[in-house]
């Protein structure tokens, strides 16, 4: 990898990672700030932001925005996380001038038209209303929520409709002016990308940019609990979580790990016991999600009204046996899994581009493959048994969306990771 960061005066970070033998180049800037960092009474306005950052600029309309990327065959998106946010495309080489320069008019020069705004909400709620409409990913929002309850870290990224509808003009353009500073943003490009180039791009373009953000972090409490809301669905969709680990936790990489062995794949622990002996579930998953101060470490499953009986006890005495450890072939595939997986993304422009953004805005310092991949290595089966001890001990979150009649009391569950 050849990559080189350089800080701008004003504290704005360009950061590459030059490819051979492409020729596309994938940027985009991304800004350390997401849905954590709003108040109650305008969540969702990270996200309406971004949806504004593309309906016109003091320079383009909303179509010539589309139009002028699309025209060199380029494409533009953007998505918002609870503690970042993106603005990203992906051209030819010959045009990473273009589209710095729609990245930096966007993120300084939007105008908010109001009509625009009001036309930009009913989009933003019909969204909303999709991902409700959609039970195996609005879950996740609900055992947030429940996990971390009346926090700005349980929040959902989205928001809700009540609030979308009525958040004023001044307070978007207002979130973007007074959040998005030159030092917590950094302009990342992978590919046929000239260093020198894109910094002097970037000290041009970006030289608008306020030098100081107002962004405030509510600290993430986790405290755990149990949500159920009954619907007539064809499956139960549910979550059983725990508190995970931070970003600079020691145990990072072992919770990885153990994720891997347990839910990560077809050979895992929870998949060939709970779909491939029993044929409890069609789709069965762990995950692991870090964040600056705390984290989820949970799993998903979504089963039929008759089979969640006998799923729920499977799969808490899986989790629970996980506390003795792993063998052998069940780590050494745990690791090669997830090396591969950091290794094969370095093959794409965009994943190299995302990993050195995020890189940067979560440790301060460039992405290094080969360094991640000796702390993969060096988990061993002590660390697997540590993390999944201390995962365990944790209060549980569950999560249930469905027909429930079937699902045992939370108390009983708790019960059962405890035996």
């Amino acid at each position: 990898m050849s990559v080189r960061l350089t800080r701008l005066p004003n504290g704005f970070r360009v950061v590459t990672d030059r490819m051979t033998g492409v020729d596309t180049v994938s940027l985009g800037v991304w800004v350390d700030v997401g849905t954590r960092h709003e108040p109650a009474e305008i969540n969702g306005v990270a996200h309406l932001l971004e949806h504004m950052a593309f309906k016109g600029t003091t320079t383009r309309s909303a179509q010539a925005i589309a139009e002028e990327i699309e025209a060199v065959g380029g494409h533009l998106n953007a998505y918002t996380a609870r503690e970042q946010t993106a603005y990203y495309a992906k051209v030819l080489k010959e045009d990473v001038g273009l589209a710095v320069d729609i990245l930096a008019d966007i993120l300084q020069r939007s105008l908010f038209d109001p009509e625009e705004l009001d036309r930009e909400r009913t989009v933003v709620i019909q969204e909303i209303g999709q991902a409700n409409d959609t039970p195996d990913d609005v879950i996740f929002d609900h055992f947030q929520e429940r996990a971390f309850p009346q926090q700005a870290m349980g929040r959902p990224v989205l928001g809700r409709p009540e609030i979308i509808a009525k958040i004023p003009r001044d307070r978007v353009a207002g979130y973007l002016r007074e959040n998005y500073a030159a030092g917590k943003m950094v302009l990342a490009a992978a590919g046929a990308v000239d260093h020198d180039g894109l910094v002097a791009l970037a000290g041009k373009l970006f030289s608008d940019l306020p030098l100081e953000s107002s962004a405030r972090t509510e600290p993430a409490l986790y405290v755990g609990g149990d949500f159920r809301e009954e619907r007539e669905l064809e499956q139960v969709h549910l979550v059983l979580g725990f508190p995970g680990v931070t970003f600079a936790d020691p145990d990072h990489w072992s919770a990885a790990v153990l994720s891997t062995a347990l839910g990560g794949g077809m050979s895992s622990r929870l998949f060939q016991e709970i779909r491939e002996r029993r044929g409890l579930v069609y789709s069965i998953y762990t995950f692991t999600q870090s964040f600056r101060d705390g984290g989820v470490f949970g799993v998903y499953a979504g089963t039929g009204e008759d089979e969640v009986e006998e799923l729920m006890p499977v799969m808490c005495e899986e989790l629970a046996r996980a506390t003795d450890g792993l063998g052998a072939g069940e780590l050494a595939r745990a690791r090669a899994q997830l090396k591969a997986g950091i290794l094969m993304a370095l093959e794409s422009t965009a994943s190299r581009c995302e990993q050195l953004a995020q890189h940067l805005l979560v440790h301060g310092e460039l992405f290094d493959p080969a360094k991640i991949v000796q702390r993969i290595e060096a988990v061993d089966e002590t660390a697997v048994r540590r993390i999944a001890r201390r995962i365990l001990e944790g209060e549980p979150t569950f999560a249930a969306l469905g027909p429930l009649r079937r699902i045992e009391p939370f108390d009983r569950i708790r019960a059962r990771l405890r035996a």
